[in-house]
Parts: structure tokens; sequence; C-alpha cells
């Protein structure tokens, strides 16, 4: 998987790729047909002490990407939090296809079932 980090008003440091990095790894598993990743970091000095640092992550694939935010005090805070809110999307995009799979067995039985 691509994989691009941006950063705004910061300098990107080892620990927040280590934790970007693992956190790729960990949606990877989830969804091992992502083509890229898209992280923007952002630190806002001009907001409130408590929402100063944006978390942006931008999946893509195929069909529409899917996208996540966070803003919080801490830059790594922020990145955990944007992770875990797309791995929610990813896991329910799963069901999703899970679910309409079934549906798909389910009328083909019935069909069978019925001689048709």
């Amino acid at each position: 998987m691509k994989f691009i980090l941006s950063t705004h008003n910061m300098s990107s440091n080892p620990a927040i790729e280590e934790r970007i990095q693992h956190r790729i790894e960990k949606l990877e598993h989830l969804n091992g047909r992502a083509l890229e990743t898209r992280v923007t970091l952002e630190h806002d000095r001009t907001q409130a002490p408590e929402r100063q640092f944006r978390c942006a992550v931008r999946l893509v694939v195929r069909g529409p990407d899917l996208f996540a935010e966070d803003v919080e005090e801490d830059p790594l805070k922020a990145v955990d939090l944007a992770f875990k809110k797309l791995e929610q999307q990813v896991r329910k995009l799963h069901g999703l296809k899970k679910a309409r799979h079934q549906e798909a067995a389910r009328a083909k039985e019935a069909r069978k079932d019925n001689g048709v």
C-alpha cells in the first residue's frame, strides 16, 4: 500500500511516523485491497490548546474513499483517534459486503429449491 504523509506548521518525528505505520499495518490487515493512505497532520496555533493538532486520514479503496479526521491537544492522540474512526468505517464496509454476499447466496439457494 502506498503511504503519503504531509505535515503543516509542524515537523514530523520518528514517534509519530512509527505510530502511523503501526496503524496502517492494522488497516492493511482489515482491508488488504486498500490502494493508498494519505495522512495530513496540522498544527494550528490559533485554536484553543485542546484543539491544536488535526489529523486527517484518507484511505483510497475501490469505490468511494474512506475519510476520518480528529482534532486533539496531542498529535499522537489525534492520530490514534482518526485511525480508530477509519477502522470502524472499514469494519462497517466489510459487514455490508458480507451481508450482501449472504443475501445473494440465500436467493440462489431459494431459486435452486424452487426448481428455477
